[in-house]
């Protein structure tokens, strides 16, 4: 049986966007997303070995559930396994994750098509 790094090997050779200077993301938020892993990894709040392990298992149980494994949603399961191991690790408590993920959910639906979608377009945003 494979390890969860092959697995998570096998995930990461999903094709992801690429120009010659690298990934493209299909939304800033795949950047924002990916960066903010990369920055929790470098300050030491879970190994590489972690992450691959918590991201193969979104994708598995994403595809257990009939995702299907063309890539469209890579970083839908990128998202949720950072969510996972955020909350895991106890860097954010659960109720300030879903509070904040509540808050950007608003400010999504405030925010007009093509602008950046900030905390501050949330109509209960306070200063």
């Amino acid at each position: 049986m494979p390890d969860a790094l092959d697995a998570a090997t096998r995930a990461a050779q999903v094709p992801i966007p690429r120009c010659a200077d690298g990934p493209v993301f299909a939304a800033p938020w795949e950047a924002q997303a990916f960066a903010m892993t990369l920055r929790l990894h470098e300050q030491g709040a879970f190994s590489w070995k972690e992450w691959a392990q918590t991201l193969s298992a979104v994708i598995r149980e994403a595809q257990a559930g009939g995702d299907p494994d063309d890539g469209a949603t890579y970083y839908t399961h990128w998202l949720t396994a950072l969510e996972r191991i955020i909350a895991q690790k106890q860097l954010v408590a659960q109720d300030q994750l879903e509070t904040r993920r509540a808050a950007l959910d608003r400010a999504a639906r405030a925010t007009p098509h093509g602008e950046p979608i900030r905390l501050e377009n949330d109509p209960e945003f306070q200063a």
